[in-house]
């Protein structure tokens, strides 16, 4: 999708903190982070939000991706929070699926 801010920014077309990429998924570093480790990870389909996705196969090479940065990539071995936020209501600011990636420390609940 030719607006999508995400599909930009694995496209190229926008700088980013690139962490991970490969054939299916890319992960950068997010901008605002909420802890010391916060890192995005999408799939290089545009799926606008997790309610839209119907593709069983590109779900699961996801989280298998954020399994990988978490614990290859970033080496976050005292462990880590996955997030996904769905729709406005849930706190999506950017339509376009994205998991996030928090730890570096401690998270409250």
């Amino acid at each position: 999708m030719s607006s999508c801010l995400f599909c930009k920014i694995a496209a190229g077309d926008i700088p980013s903190g690139k962490v991970y990429e490969d054939d299916d998924v890319y992960a950068f570093r997010d901008i605002h982070p909420k802890a010391p480790t916060h890192v995005l990870v999408i799939p290089k389909t545009h799926i606008a939000t997790l309610s839209e996705a119907n593709d069983a196969a590109l779900l699961g090479t996801l989280m298998e991706r954020v399994r990988f940065i978490a614990d290859q990539v970033l080496e976050l071995a005292d462990g880590y929070r996955v997030v996904i936020n769905v729709r406005e209501g849930g706190g999506q600011e950017v339509f376009h699926l994205h998991v996030h990636i928090l730890g570096g420390k401690k998270l409250p609940f």
